[in-house]
């Protein structure tokens, strides 16, 4: 286990906009960072990074925390993972107390096959510089493709020795288990036999976009038309192969920086662009593109640029993942590279500034590249044609901005020689095409056991719409709202924000004259929000029903005895994440982007801030929940007409009615 004094150093340390920068793009906003949401699709920026609170929300999930929820949350991470990923990002040892036998046996699934895929690695990468066969072969094949020291290193390439079972057997001589040797692929087992699957292989290690490896890609050398040139690790619980983007970990900083994303097919092609200078680079691992691979790309930035290589029959296969860029909402570029070269050859044969000339002169519109890929079929055939203008058409479609859509509109009618007028009809249809086709999915959900005596499900949402108060003229919503949690997390947030604050409060005393009359007096009195509430929740004997508000609670009080204040700083580092996420939602309200108000200042409207009315926010919080516990009170106390005999305290009844109707006066409610 790690010790608590290396997690107290990692949260002194580490810098949550550091660490959510590398994998989300972040923009300064005020004294906030923003950014899209890195858990949903979204176009309107609402996750929202705070580096003086050291805390995140994401307002479009819910989700927040402080860097190790982030990464537990985005990289699946378990809280010990979490912690050592960040000791080694800021380079802080890590003091671990004594395991156990049965600690050990009881680390999960993940992190062993995690731990064989990080050994793996490293046994690869040390056959390929220290063994005669792999010096000889696999860094000898590398160093043929002009890949240097540096670059074989910083890739952590490899090699696999050509016999059957040299891996297998060292990594079983180590105390791995054979278990996760087979689940994460790099070994085949079979019955009673089992081998090498990447034998006689240079070695690709697949990085996720935090660094951990995730499986491997292994090239033959050999010569056999039998034997295929690439093998991938299988699918596996750590890795699939659709969801990664090979250099996506190396690439990350610089795709950020230059806000643009080169996009190639292998290997060997991000590599090579690496070292000739172009770092912001990723490939797609020769399978074809996908929706959750773009997202990948999205999170660091808006444009991409797709490199194809320069035969036809490439350039035809990966178009089609450009209609999936659009969908994203991102804007893309092409290269197309001179026939017979690919982007590993064309940046070995050209220096670092003729590489980056050349990609910016020759980068083009996706309707320009299609437009002049497509064209020389089409010829003077005017059916082709046609079918090429439909096919930009489409790709235009996916397009979710309007104006996007409307500006590509306009360049294809100057380049293609049509009116802008049939070429927005012919969009408009296809448009409606779409809509109503995925209408007619979401109605009937193509479930041939979908009850004709049942109403349709519009009916249930029209329904729920009426209820939520959506429906124009609808009612109210009847569902039972929790006032009494609400209530509590009022009374929680104002712990956190003004606990520590001391201001003034007034009371209102009963006060015998003279002769006997009973009048109410006001008295002044200064305390700290977070005593007052204390000492009032004390008196009434009052417990949260919340058991998350409850535990922090108590925390909070704890805290009081001890240091006499709140330490906020001790929740949002809490090792409980349900705790931590909580309480960075309390403190992270206030910068929804939705809850913004405008800038009134500037008409002359000034809006009351909290800390001016302290004391009324403090005091309504106590005697609402007072209110509420009163009405439950008297529920509880009310004769039930199903039992006629239940003996009913109609005394007790009307002195908690009686101070309630005090309680409401207070409130200043009308009963």
């Amino acid at each position: 286990m790690i010790s608590r004094s290396t997690i107290d150093r990692v949260f002194e340390t580490a810098r949550v906009e550091e660490v959510i920068g590398e994998f989300v793009q972040l923009k300064k906003a005020g004294s906030n960072f923003k950014g899209l949401s890195p858990f949903t699709d979204e176009k309107s920026p609402s996750f929202m990074v705070s580096p003086v609170k050291q805390i995140w929300k994401d307002f479009s999930t819910g989700k927040g925390g402080n860097a190790v929820s982030f990464l537990m949350e985005h990289e699946h991470y378990s809280y010990p993972e979490a912690i050592k990923f960040l000791a080694k990002k800021y380079n802080i040892e890590i003091e671990e107390t004594v395991q156990s036998d049965e600690q050990k046996e009881q680390m999960n699934e993940r992190e062993s096959m995690f731990l064989v895929s990080n050994f793996s690695k490293d046994y690869f990468h040390d056959i390929l510089l220290n063994s005669t066969q792999g010096k000889a072969i696999g860094l000898s094949y590398f160093k043929e493709r002009g890949f240097t020291d540096d670059i074989i290193k910083k890739f952590e390439l490899g090699y696999c020795l050509d016999t059957w079972d040299s891996f297998t057997n060292e990594a079983l001589k180590k105390g791995y288990d054979i278990k996760y040797l087979a689940s994460t692929g790099v070994t085949i087992v079979r019955e009673n036999k089992q081998f090498d699957r990447f034998k006689g292989r240079v070695m690709f290690p697949i990085h996720s976009m935090s660094g951990r490896i995730l499986g491997f890609g292994g090239r033959t050398l050999s010569s056999d038309k039998k034997t295929a040139k690439y093998v991938n690790s299988p699918e596996s619980e750590i890795y699939h192969k659709s969801k990664i983007l090979y250099g996506i970990y190396h690439a990350k900083k610089e795709i950020a920086k230059q806000d643009n994303c080169f996009l190639v097919e292998g290997y060997t092609d991000v590599i090579s662009f690496y070292q000739s200078g172009v770092e912001n680079v990723v490939a797609s691992s020769g399978t074809a593109l996908t929706s959750d691979q773009i997202r990948l790309v999205n999170r660091l930035t808006k444009n991409i640029t797709v490199l194809f290589d320069g035969d036809a029959a490439g350039i035809r296969a990966s178009i089609r993942g450009i209609d999936l860029i659009l969908e994203q909402g991102m804007n893309v570029k092409v290269v197309a590279f001179p026939d017979g070269e690919d982007p590993d050859s064309f940046a070995k044969k050209h220096s670092e500034a003729e590489l980056k000339e050349y990609l910016e002169n020759s980068a083009q519109d996706f309707i320009n590249f299609k437009v002049s890929l497509l064209m020389k079929e089409a010829s003077n055939d005017p059916v082709k044609k046609a079918g090429l203008i439909r096919d930009i058409v489409t790709s235009i479609s996916k397009i979710p901005d309007s104006i996007q859509r409307e500006v590509y509109v306009q360049e294809c009618s100057r380049i293609m020689d049509i009116s802008e007028r049939v070429l927005f009809s012919e969009l408009a249809q296809m448009l409606s095409k779409e809509i109503n086709n995925k209408a007619r999915k979401n109605k009937y959900n193509f479930n041939s056991n979908v009850d004709p005596n049942q109403p349709p499900p519009e009916y249930f949402q029209e329904q729920e719409q009426t209820q939520m108060g959506l429906v124009k003229g609808g009612a109210v919503s009847t569902e039972k709202i929790d006032q009494l949690s609400i209530l509590e997390k009022e009374i929680i947030r104002i712990l956190l924000l003004y606990g520590n604050k001391e201001t003034d409060f007034v009371d209102f005393v009963e006060v015998e004259d003279e002769e006997g009359r009973v009048h109410v007096e006001k008295e002044n009195y200064s305390n700290q929000v977070s005593k007052e509430l204390y000492l009032n929740l004390q008196d009434d004997e009052i417990e949260f029903s919340n058991p998350i508000f409850k535990t922090i609670y108590f925390e909070m009080i704890n805290q009081l005895n001890q240091v006499d204040k709140i330490e906020i700083d001790a929740f949002i580092k809490h090792p409980d994440q349900n705790i931590a996420s909580m309480v960075t939602s309390i403190l992270m309200d206030d910068e929804n982007p939705e809850r913004q108000l405008s800038n009134w200042e500037r008409k002359n409207i000034f809006v009351t801030q909290a800390e001016e009315v302290l004391p009324k926010l403090v005091s309504d919080a106590i005697l609402n929940l007072r209110r509420i516990l009163i009405n439950e009170k008297i529920k509880q106390l009310s004769p039930n007409q199903a039992l006629s005999d239940e003996i009913v305290d109609l005394e007790m009844i009307k002195n908690y009615t009686e101070l309630r109707k005090r309680l409401h006066v207070k409130l200043m409610r009308v009963i």
